[in-house]
């Protein structure tokens, strides 16, 4: 192991898949294909919906603001997910280590923040149709897009400088493919009360966000149940499976590694970390392929973008 101290860290090192190092070279290959697929979807989904006149609607745009939330998410874990299953490589320095957990949690946070404001955007086009365009224009929109960047950097900038004021003596042996806030904190042997404080005050910001999700839909739900109509509920229900399956395969991960931290007594290492890994995979590759089967709009343009309509 390295030996650390305050001004000058030799290296980290990351892990892959324990226990299946020997495969890692066959392992790499359908992970590549997830990125290059989620790259790929989310670029799509971005350029039929910047081309499209009749795409420009609230709804389409906070979607191009979750799809670049994805994107970023994929190109910050891509450099050393890649190093590691194809080229067997672990050791990243530490500047490139606290770039890379300020880029995964920022885009993380983003990625909550759009998922709340689209359910917000759903209770609103839901509750009051009729002035939905108005109170959603496209300046607002805009706003609300450089607001949620905003808040996004603001709350993970403090990440590596906090990260980088610490003291590290032995340890330098991470848990995932990529860096992480609480990960490399743990590995310090100076005082983290501080990073360990803040750390929690941002995740209970992303919860918060998974809270007010919850509440958008109470009050989706009471909606719709006040609707006359079965066809007309249906319809309104509709509009918002994209968004819960999009919530869904966000959350889920998160919700599960907090159970398995916080209950279980023999928790499998192998098990946390492909969770981990599909935390940052899943989301990038599944949600324009759920948006593309379930949103009609989406699906007769990218087809017809693609000359399959």
């Amino acid at each position: 192991m390295s030996v650390f101290n305050n001004s000058e860290v030799t290296y980290f090192l990351l892990i892959g898949i324990p226990g299946l190092e020997y495969a890692h070279a066959w392992i790499s290959i359908p992970i590549f294909l997830m990125y290059l697929i989620a790259i790929m979807g989310n670029c799509i989904i971005t350029f039929v919906i910047k081309t499209e006149p009749s795409l420009h609607e609230p709804m389409y745009y906070f979607l191009t603001m979750l799809a670049v939330s994805d994107m970023g998410l994929s190109f910050s874990s891509l450099p050393t997910m890649l190093k590691i299953f194809f080229f067997n490589a672990m050791a990243i320095s530490p500047n490139a280590c606290f770039a890379q957990e300020f880029f995964i949690h920022g885009f993380t946070v983003m990625e909550s923040s759009v998922l709340l404001i689209m359910s917000l955007d759903r209770f609103l086009a839901i509750h009051n149709p009729l002035r939905y365009s108005s109170i959603l224009n496209g300046r607002r929109v805009a706003k609300i897009g450089l607001i949620l960047a905003f808040r996004s950097t603001v709350l993970v900038l403090p990440f590596p400088f906090t990260l980088r004021k610490l003291k590290y003596c032995h340890k330098n042996l991470l848990s995932h493919s990529y860096c992480l806030h609480q990960d490399v904190m743990k590995l310090a042997c100076s005082d983290n009360k501080i990073n360990f404080i803040y750390g929690f005050f941002v995740a209970l910001c992303t919860m918060l966000d998974f809270a007010l999700i919850l509440m958008s839909y109470v009050l989706i739900l009471k909606t719709v149940l006040s609707i006359a109509s079965l066809a007309e509920r249906l319809k309104a229900l509709n509009t918002c499976v994209s968004h819960i399956c999009a919530v869904l395969i966000f959350y889920m991960p998160i919700i599960t590694l907090a159970a398995i931290h916080r209950f279980a007594k023999h928790k499998s290492p192998l098990l946390v970390i492909l969770i981990a890994d599909m935390f940052l995979l899943a989301p990038p590759l599944m949600n324009p392929i759920v948006y593309c089967i379930k949103t009609r709009q989406i699906r007769e343009k990218v087809l017809g973008k693609l000359g399959l309509k």
